[in-house]
């Protein structure tokens, strides 16, 4: 595993597995308590999702949870390929309302790590699509929430138009929005 910190949002990383591939194909190691802590993205984590998107297209995000709930993520495309995307939400930091993105796929063998007060979302760029997350605190519906993909403040250049969003997605609140409720 190798781990890379140069995605342009503070905690924000980048790991890299290292699949050992024959005429079979290929085997990896997902994750590994021991190489998590010497590389710093260990923790404890709670809860393991699944999401698939049928779709080309499909938006999901952008999403996170409230204080005291918010949720470190670990996040990996099993089948297929995603534009994800990453907002910080952190008050004090210094990459504050600022966004990332990294295009995730099954064939790059990598995962992203997002610290708490990252607000995640994804446009799906090919059809069944099957992305595996890890997270540290378990889901709590009163704290969840969102803000809109395409909050013009923002500016998130999304590569394709999405065919598919959830009603919940569609009336997130804006980022200004946000800002005052912190």
């Amino acid at each position: 595993m190798k781990v890379s910190e140069n995605l342009g949002i503070n905690g924000v990383k980048l790991i890299t597995l290292n699949p050992i591939k024959d005429e079979r194909g290929f085997f990896s190691r997902n994750y590994d308590n021991k190489i998590a802590e010497e590389l710093n993205f260990h923790r404890p984590w709670v809860q393991e999702n699944l999401s698939y998107s049928k779709d080309k297209g499909t938006l999901r995000g952008l999403h996170y949870q409230k204080e005291p709930f918010t949720e470190t993520k670990l996040v990996r495309v099993v089948t297929g390929s995603v534009f994800d995307v990453f907002l910080d939400i952190r008050k004090d930091s210094s990459t504050f309302g600022k966004w990332g993105s990294y295009v995730l796929s099954s064939d790059n063998h990598e995962w992203l790590y997002l610290p708490k007060g990252i607000a995640h979302g994804m446009i799906t760029l090919e059809k069944d699509m099957i992305m595996l997350y890890k997270v540290d605190s378990s889901y709590n519906s009163q704290a969840d929430s969102q803000i809109r993909w395409n909050d013009p403040d923002i500016n998130i250049n999304w590569p394709i138009q999405p065919s598919l969003i959830s009603e919940k997605d569609k009336n997130a609140k804006s980022f200004k929005e946000y800002l005052k409720q912190i």
